[in-house]
């Protein structure tokens, strides 16, 4: 930048659906192929289009990763659905380096944010429009779209936090969130329900 110099953002926000847009926004959609091990009821899946979208993730990395410092900004959109009870959701995380936190806000659709700690103990937040999840370090996490439209949740985290899927992707959480009787509920990942 030079000095006394006036220019634009590089990104804009929608603020209707909160895309991003702009030439630094990274964008990358998963489909039920893509996260079909992370899902409990396998003969349902074989029953799903293998492209069916279920998350979509928008990210503006405005410094290299791994950078001290510095900040990313990025939105996840999580489509309505159910894997036999099980609702559409992300993969979930935990940061690389794991004493990192973030942040997270609902914008649109209802949801639930999935937490769980290095205890193995699991609990929810419920996400709707304006509301703010402080995800504290050493804290997995992933959404889940309890609605009938997409769920679209704001994130801003630190550039050197970095992921690991690796952890989520051989233990799992240690519960998962079904629809019982109509509504979302934690269900320890022990029990068969």
């Amino acid at each position: 930048m030079k000095h006394l110099e006036i220019k634009s953002s590089p990104v804009q926000i929608g603020l209707k659906d909160f895309s991003l847009n702009g030439g630094p926004v990274k964008k990358q959609q998963r489909t039920i192929k893509d996260i079909a091990n992370i899902f409990l009821d396998h003969a349902a899946l074989q029953s799903m289009p293998e492209e069916t979208p279920v998350y979509a993730v928008q990210v503006w990395f405005p410094v290299p990763e791994n950078t001290s410092a510095g900040l990313f900004f990025g939105t996840s959109t999580i489509m309505p659905g159910k894997v036999g009870k099980e609702y559409f959701m992300t993969k979930g995380h935990f940061h690389a380096r794991s004493d990192r936190a973030e942040f997270y806000w609902g914008v649109q659709g209802k949801g639930m944010l999935i937490l769980m700690d290095r205890n193995r103990n699991t609990w929810a937040e419920e996400v709707f429009p304006g509301s703010l999840h402080y995800i504290g370090g050493e804290t997995a996490h992933r959404l889940a779209n309890t609605g009938n439209e997409n769920l679209v949740v704001g994130a801003c985290w630190p550039s050197d936090a970095g992921y690991n899927y690796d952890e989520i992707a051989l233990h799992g959480f240690s519960a998962r969130l079904l629809e019982i009787d109509g509504k979302p509920q934690l269900v320890d990942s022990s029990s068969k329900s």
